[in-house]
């Protein structure tokens, strides 16, 4: 084919959007979801927002220029992962290909994301947008935790390429639990946690506060953000972990210097338990959360026990992590231990209740940790794109103007991949 302009890959998460070119490594930009419009006292009133002539509708900004611009209403149209206002995702996708990429829709094929569960009318609008308002030539609808499957195969651990195992994406907004199999999703045994970055953050700006540090109010988000994401780690044992901070407080607590944008005085925060209790929620959501109390490693465990039995191994052997908070030091390592106990708790059960009949087989239990974590969907798309095979799958607008939006129904998963 003498179509060789690089794809574009962008992934709309939640909190974020990843935007760049297939062959890369790393996106070229990384703005929040976030668009801004002008409008009046009616938030939210669709309907007055449709009636706007002209000029208009070009007056809005998107990612970071949008969470601070006086006399705009800033709305974020995907949530959970589920795009819920069209209309702001197409002026979204439209500074993006335009603004950032500074690419020509018309010579490049796209591939997008979507979240697990994505129904199939939102991949027909996504398909409608594409190829009636900016003229895409083709485009494919990836599934983001089949995507972070294929970013792990960068792992030293994953020495032949497949795509079975569970996925732990865990973002700003939500974790989710995805097994798939052969490229696959098992759409009924995902799992969702309620406990994700956006919690750690509050539970830490909550710990804060509590000690009464002289943090000046405008910064205490901004602050519990920094510690998270430069002091924070998961420990192995929480009773043990508070009592080497308090026999060598010197050693562990650190200080973090800031300063207050406004009157410009410097002020000082100590940190101190907040960097191992931060983490700690996923393992005790119970913390942080009074409704939720199921520990992310007992997830992991139903949802591979709710799969097909016979797909069951290889899930456990394939644990790959995903998304920015799962970046915690240690955190693949802990989860590992705790999977791995309650399996091999049951395996032993199991050999008891036969009275020593039936020797279980040992399952091996790997969680997959590799650099390409934070970014795992995104560089999994890359990867994807840049290949030979990934311009024979795609929805080509050929097939649009023939059969309509419905062909983007179903994606083919790249077989020749794996």
């Amino acid at each position: 084919m003498a179509f060789r302009m690089p794809a574009a890959v962008i992934d709309n998460g939640t909190g974020y959007t990843k935007l760049g070119f297939a062959g890369n490594t790393e996106p070229q930009f990384i703005i929040p979801s976030c668009i801004s419009i002008k409008e009046g006292t009616n938030v939210g009133d669709q309907a007055s927002r449709r009636v706007m002539k002209g000029v208009d509708d070009l007056d809005f900004f998107i990612g970071d220029e949008a969470l601070n611009k006086p006399g705009y209403a800033p709305k974020y149209p995907i949530r959970h992962g589920i795009c819920e206002d069209w209309d702001l995702m197409e002026r979204y996708w439209e500074q993006c290909i335009f603004k950032y990429l500074r690419a020509e829709p018309e010579d490049h094929y796209f591939l997008l994301t979507e979240p697990p569960l994505n129904t199939p009318e939102n991949r027909e609008y996504t398909a409608e947008i594409m190829f009636e308002s900016f003229n895409v030539p083709g485009l494919y609808i990836a599934v983001q935790a089949v995507l972070a499957l294929a970013a792990s195969w960068t792992s030293k651990q994953v020495g032949q390429r497949t795509l079975t195992g569970t996925v732990i994406d865990s973002g700003d907004g939500v974790t989710h639990v995805i097994p798939v199999a052969e490229g696959y999703v098992i759409g009924s045994c995902i799992k969702h946690i309620p406990i994700a970055g956006r919690d750690i953050t509050d539970f830490i700006l909550q710990l804060l506060r509590e000690r009464e540090s002289g943090i000046p109010p405008a910064q205490q988000l901004d602050t519990a953000k920094t510690i998270k994401e430069m002091f924070c780690y998961v420990c192995p044992d929480i009773a043990k972990e508070f009592s080497k901070y308090d026999a060598d407080p010197s050693k562990w607590f650190k200080v973090f210097d800031s300063m207050n944008p406004i009157t410009k005085k410097g002020f000082k925060v100590d940190v101190g338990y907040e960097r191992f209790l931060g983490p700690e929620i996923f393992f005790h959501p119970e913390f942080a959360n009074a409704n939720f109390t199921t520990s992310i490693s007992e997830t992991v465990d139903d949802v591979i026990q709710n799969c097909p039995i016979d797909c069951r191994r290889p899930l456990y052997k394939n644990i790959v992590l995903s998304g920015g908070s799962t970046m915690f030091k240690d955190f693949g390592r802990r989860l590992q231990r705790d999977v791995k106990k309650t399996v091999e708790g049951r395996l032993k059960i199991s050999e008891e209740l036969s009275q020593g009949r039936i020797k279980p087989k040992p399952i091996d239990v790997q969680v997959i940790t590799h650099n390409m974590q934070r970014y795992a969907v995104w560089f999994g798309g890359s990867m994807l794109a840049s290949t030979p095979e990934f311009y024979s799958v795609c929805h080509t607008k050929k097939d649009y103007d023939e059969y309509g939006p419905s062909i983007c129904r179903h994606n083919p998963v790249f077989g020749t991949m794996s």
